[in-house]
């Protein structure tokens, strides 16, 4: 057995793969549109080949997906979380847990998808501006 992928759906196709590609740096692997069942499923990746994250897109639906208590997060290390937050802060992402101890930080998609963020490895040495940043809403 070996682990495929995870599935999440999203209202905004242009506004969420945008999230993932050009603020996260994932890649799109795959795109099939299914007009008999009127939706579009959008897969991925890290890098072609790992794990992906299906976007499944619903054409009629209008209404914001609300979260489910069945629904955790979606986690991905990075090398430097740190330089990593910063530069999601630069894109426009706000960071609701920032990585006050060097190792974990959360953001949320823009269908409020949450999101962790860990150091690969230890954490970092704790510094600043990070160590004294607040939590922003929930995440």
């Amino acid at each position: 057995m070996r682990y495929l992928h995870t599935m999440i759906r999203v209202r905004d196709v242009d506004e969420s793969v945008s999230f993932f590609t050009e603020k996260l740096g994932l890649v799109e692997t795959r795109r099939k549109e299914y007009p008999e069942g009127r939706f579009t499923l959008i897969f991925l990746a890290t890098a072609p080949g790992e794990p992906e994250i299906e976007l499944t897109h619903n054409w009629d639906r209008e209404t914001p997906y609300s979260g489910g208590d069945n629904f955790g997060h979606l986690a991905f290390s990075v090398e430097n979380i740190y330089d990593y937050c910063q530069m999601l802060m630069d894109k426009g992402v706000t960071i609701l847990r920032p990585p006050r101890d060097g190792r974990m930080a959360f953001i949320r998609t823009p269908d409020q998808i949450s999101i962790e963020l860990l150091q690969e490895g230890d954490a970092l040495e704790v510094r600043e501006p990070w160590a004294s940043m607040e939590n922003k809403g929930k995440w």
